[in-house]
Parts: C-alpha cells; structure tokens; sequence
C-alpha cells in the first residue's frame, strides 16, 4: 500500500507532506486553508501544479453517479471547510451566503448543510427585487438558525459559517448593545436593517448553547462557501421569493461551474 501524501495550497507553508500531523501543522487555525489527501506522491504532485478549485472539481468528476451526494473531497479536504480548527467537531455545518447585483439591486441567498462532514442539502431563495447584500447575508444566517432548530432539538451541535462579518458582527457583538438603548446605536440613531437583525438575534440567543458562529473567507475555494455562493446566485437569478431546497443530485463540479456572485 502506497504511502499518502498531502497538498497544502494554502496554509503557513504550501508544498507537499508525507504526513498528517505535518499538514495540518500547516493549516490549524486557518479559516481560508486549502488541501488534500493523496494516495500516492505523484497524484499529490500532478495537484499541487494545479489549484485546489480543479482538483476537487477533479475528484468530484472521478466518483461514480451513486456516490454524486457526497463530497468532492476526502475527509482531510473537507477539514479545511470549516473556520478555526478547534470547531472541527460540529455534527452539523450550515454554510450561508448572499448575493446582490448591483448592490443594492436583485438580491438572493443560499445555504449548503453538511452532515458528519458530507454535503447532503442545497438551499437558495429569499429573492428581492431591491435588496443589498446585507440584507441578504443577514438573511443566510436567519435561515440557517431556522434550519439548525431541528437539528438542536436532536441534540446536535451546529456550526453555521458566513463571510459576512457585518452579519455576524451584528448577531453576535452589537445587537445586545443596541437592544439595551433601545435598537438604537445612541442617541437615537437608526440602525439599518434592524428586522433582520432582531429576529436574527431573537433566534441566536435560543440556540447559541449548542450553535458556534464563524467567518470563513470569501471566495477561497472553500467548497461549502462557493456551493453557497452558487445557490444565492441561482435564487437571484432565478427570482426565487420562497426558501426552497433544490431537489437536483448534488453534482458539486457542476454546480461550482454555475455563475458565481
């Protein structure tokens, strides 16, 4: 049996490792890491001259059509999903994204759900036809605080991870100084989007014993946050008011080549 070895195209050091613990020293912590594990060196060789986007699209297009539901990645490609390393242990991960074009102009949301580490569901919707991009990442969360309600109740842990700073910034550090001036910044200043951002707020402090929040980069190639991506864009596009899930198998290198926002 060949040895494995390890890409690593984004971490503190890129290159190719003979072990785990030495490719993982590199990408611990990394919200933005980038690798993969290989059977053999020259596999990891012929990968680390190309870019993680095409070898996962690569090893998704290698899996035979029973096996189109799972990840594109392996269970060390799919590590480097999530934000800061010591959450790796979540039940459930809810990738949410928004997007808007022109800003503010038509605007959609997605979400990707994996479970035990494999992407088992794809949702997108929520559309406006004069939305921003706020308001549509502020959406993601809510409607992955809806999703992560049944999961809770199983007694799941959940991990919803966002790029929005902005929305998780107003969850989780400034709602609860607004609300003690009375859902104003001071002096009774507005504060925009502040639907969203109470029900958003309502529904964290219900789940937040078992719910963790991340930040994960934008535009990474971090494969739930580009599905994400690809669902918002599709509900935009689309115009889908209502928040649906999309009952297509979850062929991943296709849905990456859909119009990204």
């Amino acid at each position: 049996m060949s040895k494995k070895h390890y890409v690593v195209w984004k971490g503190v050091t890129t290159g190719i490792f003979d072990s785990w613990p030495a490719a993982q020293a590199q990408i611990n912590g990394r919200s933005d890491a980038q690798f993969m594990g290989f059977g053999s060196l020259a596999e990891a060789q012929v990968a680390f001259k190309s870019t993680y986007t095409k070898a996962l699209m690569k090893r998704s297009l290698a899996k035979s059509p029973s096996q189109s539901s799972a990840p594109a990645t392996n269970k060390s490609a799919t590590k480097s999903q999530t934000a800061p390393s010591g959450q790796l242990s979540a039940d459930i991960r809810i990738y949410c994204d928004g997007a808007c074009s022109p800003n503010p102009g038509k605007s959609g949301t997605g979400i990707a759900v994996y479970h035990q580490q494999q992407i088992k569901e794809l949702w997108y919707g929520r559309y406006l036809a004069h939305g921003t991009n706020n308001t549509a990442e502020l959406t993601g969360l809510l409607e992955s605080f809806i999703l992560a309600q049944s999961y809770i109740k199983q007694g799941q842990h959940v991990q919803v991870l966002s790029d929005s700073k902005y929305s998780i910034d107003c969850i989780t550090k400034w709602a609860t100084g607004w609300k003690n001036k009375g859902w104003t910044r001071g002096r009774g200043e507005e504060i925009k989007n502040l639907e969203l951002i109470k029900q958003c707020h309502a529904l964290y402090l219900e789940l937040k014993s078992q719910l963790t929040i991340s930040h994960v980069k934008g535009h990474a190639n971090i494969e739930g946050n580009e599905l994400a991506d690809r669902m918002a864009v599709l509900a935009r596009m689309q115009q889908q008011p209502d928040f649906v899930q999309r009952t297509d198998p979850i062929d991943i290198a296709a849905i990456l080549a859909m119009p990204s926002g």
